[in-house]
């Protein structure tokens, strides 16, 4: 049986190929396996390129955030970005769509979980490190005022930047 979580992954994956072919993007899926990207995207002869790591959620719990991974830290690139697709709660409603460059998600991961880490947890004792990191759109609860409710809508179906990043010249 296909896990619920899984039906998700993919409907996120093709909900955004969908957006990026209606654009006038050319987009396919990544190989199965491949690491970091789940969608690439070029232009129609071929010379522009970038990738895109798929996120996606449903309105559960309550921080309306994304599960991500201490990988997610020190993945950068020009080229790559992570599509946080956001379902909701209404199978019916059009999802929200967070365009954002890797760079800024590993400054953000790395940021907060730095700072969570610092914090006390529960009863005063410190958190345990772990894999896990959390990509969210507000961070006031850390008191991290460059990340506070809102800061994610500039990248709210900020198509354009792809088309943007994938004119980078190679050095």
């Amino acid at each position: 049986m296909v896990s619920p979580s899984s039906l998700l992954g993919a409907a996120g994956e093709h909900f955004i190929m969908s957006a990026l072919l209606r654009r006038g993007f050319i987009a396919a899926l990544a190989p199965v396996g491949v690491p970091m990207c789940d969608i690439v995207v070029t232009d129609d002869i071929g010379e522009r390129l970038c990738a895109i790591q798929v996120k996606t959620r449903r309105a559960i719990g309550t921080d309306g955030g994304w599960h991500m991974r201490d990988k997610h830290e020190t993945i950068v690139s020009p080229t790559l970005f992570y599509a946080f697709v956001d379902f909701g709660i209404d199978a019916f409603a059009t999802p929200h769509v967070y365009l954002v460059p890797s760079a800024t998600v590993a400054e953000v991961v790395r940021s907060s979980h730095q700072v969570w880490l610092a914090r006390p947890g529960k009863g005063g004792k410190p958190h345990r490190d772990g894999p896990t990191r959390r990509f969210l759109p507000s961070y006031n609860h850390l008191e991290m005022t460059q990340y506070p409710a809102g800061w994610l809508e500039k990248y709210r179906d900020a198509w354009e930047t792809l088309r943007q990043a994938s004119n980078v010249e190679d050095a």
